[in-house]
């Protein structure tokens, strides 16, 4: 099977686990754990942060986060379709108590007209008043999208002049910045915190970190407490991650560059495929318009030896390419794809 559900499908690498094996650990909870935070002391470098904290998942980093910078009652601004919104089972509410004011984005994008709009205080006193803004880069739901430097300079700017928190949820964060040839701090020393991912693109067994000044990220630790996110001897995963900083960073431009062949590939076969929509290691597909239903279209492709996934749209499949997925796999897979995707077509 060529696995393109998603890059979280990746195993560790021969090299990864060798680091795991070798990992110098200590007790996490007690901050004495010298991977975990030689980890930390990295990331908040390279996102341009004071500080970081090293949690079990993405999903509880932004939730840490959104805690931070809000009250119950409080009001998140976000994209609609937003990791946030869509995929955390309603945290910013349940753990939060934030109200979540969804806002319909152009490819994941937000502009400063609509978060002005929608922070606008009530003429009532007690009303919900909105204090976080939270995007997300690269963004998902959209496709693997990257936000254009500028963009994100007047959104994020105006968060600031309206009073509004500024949390990027960056769980493919390097993705964004290998797209755009720039450091990632270049993209998250812009926000109050940032959330990284190291189960995705970066090939680990788990793992995230929420960055941000020392006073938050002091803060965030009795957070992580209170979700459960603290460790033990953490340093087994922590030397996984030091060990994706050093090798699977600059490769992400190899994922980039694969998505683009398959997307090029399936365009030209006749798959219905956004070649502008690719920009980084995500490659959609709408089912739709090959008259198929979607779940008949992923059981016709895993039928024929490849795997995709289902998105938030409901006729869009995607396809991911990550680092266990090769050049020939990629060759493979554009000829699969349109075998059993387009016979319902051509008969």
């Amino acid at each position: 099977m060529i696995d393109l559900r998603s890059d979280t499908a990746t195993q560790p690498t021969e090299g990864m686990r060798r680091a795991i094996a070798d990992a110098r650990v200590g007790d996490e909870q007690k901050r004495e754990d010298p991977s975990v935070n030689e980890l930390q002391e990295r990331v908040a470098a390279m996102l341009g942060h004071e500080a970081a904290i090293f949690v079990p998942t993405a999903t509880m980093a932004n939730q840490i986060a959104l805690k931070l910078h809000g009250r119950p009652g409080d009001v998140l601004i976000a994209e609609e379709t937003a990791h946030v919104v869509v995929y955390e089972y309603g945290g910013a509410a349940a753990h939060g108590g934030l109200m979540t004011l969804g806002l319909p984005g152009d490819r994941g994008r937000l502009t400063a007209e609509q978060v002005r709009s929608a922070a606008e205080p009530s003429t009532k006193v007690a009303d919900q008043r909105a204090t976080i803004l939270a995007l997300e880069d690269t963004h998902n739901s959209s496709g693997g999208r990257v936000w254009p430097l500028p963009e994100l300079d007047v959104v994020v700017a105006t968060a600031r002049e309206i009073g509004l928190a500024a949390h990027l949820d960056g769980a493919r964060l390097l993705n964004a910045a290998v797209a755009l040839g720039v450091e990632p701090s270049a993209i998250a020393a812009r926000f109050d915190t940032v959330t990284l991912c190291l189960s995705k693109g970066l090939g680990c067994p788990l793992g995230a970190l929420l960055a941000g000044s020392e006073e938050l990220m002091e803060r965030a630790w009795r957070e992580k407490h209170l979700f459960g996110g603290a460790m033990r001897q953490a340093g087994v995963v922590a030397a996984a991650g030091l060990y994706a900083l050093d090798h699977h960073v600059e490769r992400l431009a190899d994922d980039h560059a694969r998505a683009r062949t398959l997307a090029e590939a399936l365009d030209q076969a006749g798959v219905p495929v956004d070649l502008e929509q690719v920009e980084t290691n995500f490659v959609q597909i709408d089912a739709a318009r090959l008259g198929f239903d979607r779940a008949d279209a992923l059981a016709r492709l895993s039928a024929a030896g490849v795997g995709l996934s289902t998105t938030i749209h409901p006729t869009v499949m995607r396809a991911v390419t990550h680092l266990d997925v090769t050049d020939d796999d990629i060759e493979r897979a554009s000829e699969l794809i349109p075998e059993a995707l387009l016979a319902r077509v051509s008969a």
